[in-house]
């Protein structure tokens, strides 16, 4: 979606072009008022939007650019919402706009409520976010949450902006890892610790595998999203320790993600691809495609014909898979589900497998002409964060062992400001998260600065009601005639660009631009609020003030929510 100030000042640019170039009006067939770009200039001094119609247009027009502008400035139809123009440089057309431009934004918002800067739902299509999916090998770090957050910030702002979205976890139960987990567990049911000579090489130590060994030995029910299992209680039983251990963490991570207001539509294991013969599936058709050779007694796939610097082993020389072969088959399974349209976020350790599973996809897809994009699926990749407390680095968990949990860095710093700091900068850089800045409630803290904006729009409104005032918004739509101070403008405009923020967030995969605009949102509103007293005695006056105030409201409420944030309405 777009600001909604401009479509009216495009139509109006659209207008002026006409008259400005009548002679040429073939030259201007097909150009629809929307494809006039109109953007904030560099410097706010320059004005409020810019436009370089005059620039593209020129070169087809036979104008030179600066002398279109002007004649396109001079044809400008008398507006409201314009208060000035201008020609900047090579020949852009600056805008500057009138109060009643910004009016009519805060109208929109209260109009539109929740609705405002939304898409209709599904009117884009179809697709499938996968995040998270962590190995069910212990409590989930702060790598975790960190891709929980984006991707479900990710899958909140898709559908904000039109997409109908399939949440995805895909459980890696499958291979050495699970061996791994499996021998530590049934160790601990042996009575070793981790300091033991007989302990597993390369076992989990974490104090979390001592207690799925208990919860075994007395035969604890779990269940687990698609399996209910009893502990068979027997130090013996290898595959009934390996299963439920297995339903046990994902159980825990589960609960983990629902600590952190994260759900999922879907679970899908890497177990079934083997149960169910698709890798093997998958393997068959790769060599019919004609793109598998063999060398050194191993199965390799040619990815240096999609693109790699060099072929990959498919099957080792021991006949067992390497790790990209189960995500191929995986991949082809959400092809096969009608997703024309894949976003995978996940860690950056994950950057190896791009190129060797979209190989692998386009060799099948070639064979069965299946139209894969080049670039399916897509990736979000996330570094790693750094967390910090006191000034120092905090390596390590109590519970985990070597690692900080999510459910602990929930528990210290709150889901709200977890969530917004773990989304607040671009996937792909380095994230440090100081847990005392996360905990302070002060104004430098991101999040209570955001979120105390909301609050005192909702004090403000009480105190109104205590003092047996009302407002409608009816009321204030009428007074906003009255906003005219700069304080108050410079907020209608920011409001104005949440819209476009959406689409933006979404369209580049990039949800810390919501938490950006957030900042600069609450920036305008704390402001305005200390600039200018809501509860004057002049009432047209006050109504225009909380109508903005609720507009602000509105805007930070539906923000917050597409990162999974809360807006309190008491601080």
């Amino acid at each position: 979606m777009i600001s909604p100030l401009k479509p009216p000042l495009q139509a109006l640019l659209h207008a002026a072009l006409q008259r400005a170039a009548a002679d040429a009006a073939p030259a201007l067939a097909g150009l629809a008022p929307e494809h006039l770009v109109l953007e904030p200039p560099r410097d706010p001094a320059h004005g409020d939007l810019a436009s370089n119609a005059a620039l593209t247009l020129a070169g087809p027009l036979g104008r030179k650019p600066r002398e279109l502008a002007q004649a396109i400035a001079d044809a400008l139809p008398a507006s409201a919402w314009l208060s000035a123009v201008e020609i900047a440089g090579p020949g852009f057309i600056n805008l500057r706009l009138a109060p009643a431009a910004f009016h009519q934004v805060v109208a929109t918002i209260l109009r539109q409520g929740g609705a405002f800067g939304r898409q209709p739902a599904g009117s884009r299509g179809r697709l499938i976010v996968e995040f998270v999916s962590a190995n069910p090998t212990g409590p989930l770090h702060v790598g975790h949450g960190r891709g929980a957050a984006i991707g479900d910030s990710l899958a909140r702002l898709l559908q904000a902006a039109g997409w109908q979205v399939t949440r995805e976890f895909y459980y890696n139960d499958a291979g050495n890892q699970i061996d791994t987990l499996a021998a530590s567990v049934q160790a601990r049911c042996r009575g070793l610790t981790p300091d033991s000579p007989d302990w597993p090489a390369d076992g989990y130590r974490g104090e979390y595998i001592a207690e799925v060994a208990r919860a075994y030995l007395a035969r604890d029910g779990v269940v687990a999203d698609d399996r209910n299992i009893t502990g068979a209680g027997d130090p013996r039983d290898l595959a009934a320790i390996r299963d439920f251990a297995v339903a046990f963490l994902r159980r825990e991570q589960d609960a983990d993600l629902g600590a952190f207001d994260v759900s999922f539509d879907v679970y899908s294991l890497e177990s079934a691809l083997y149960t169910q013969g698709r890798v093997e599936a998958t393997v068959r058709d790769l060599i019919a495609s004609g793109y598998t050779f063999e060398a050194d007694g191993a199965l390799w796939l040619r990815t240096t014909a999609f693109g790699d610097d060099k072929d990959r082993v498919m099957r080792k020389a021991d006949g067992g898979y390497t790790y990209f072969v189960p995500d191929v088959a995986y991949h082809v399974g959400k092809w096969q589900r009608g997703f024309t349209r894949a976003i995978n976020e996940q860690g950056a350790d994950h950057h190896s497998t791009i190129t060797r599973v979209r190989a692998g996809l386009q060799a099948l897809s070639r064979l069965h002409r299946w139209n894969i994009p080049a670039g399916w699926p897509e990736y979000v990749l996330h570094q790693m964060v750094t967390v910090m407390r006191g000034g120092a680095e905090v390596k390590i968990s109590k519970r985990a062992g070597d690692y900080v949990t999510l459910r602990e860095l929930i528990d210290e710093a709150g889901r709200d400001a977890t969530r917004f700091f773990l989304v607040a900068r671009k996937a792909d850089s380095q994230l440090t998260f100081d847990i005392d800045l996360a905990r302070a409630q002060s104004m430098d803290n991101p999040v209570y600065y955001i979120q105390y904006a909301h609050a005192r729009v909702c004090s403000v409104l009480s105190q109104l009601e205590q003092r047996g005032g009302t407002w409608s918004a009816t009321a204030g739509c009428a007074a906003l005639p009255r906003l005219q101070q700069p304080e108050e403008l410079k907020l209608a405009a920011q409001l104005a660009r949440y819209p476009e923020v959406v689409d933006a967030a979404a369209g580049k995969l990039e949800p810390h631009l919501m938490a950006q605009y957030l900042r600069e949102v609450a920036a305008a509103f704390h402001g305005w609020y200390h600039a200018q007293p809501f509860l004057v005695e002049d009432a047209e006056l006050r109504d225009a003030r909380l109508a903005l105030a609720q507009a602000a409201r509105t805007v930070i409420a539906c923000g917050c929510a597409l990162i999974g944030v809360g807006s309190p309405e008491q601080m």
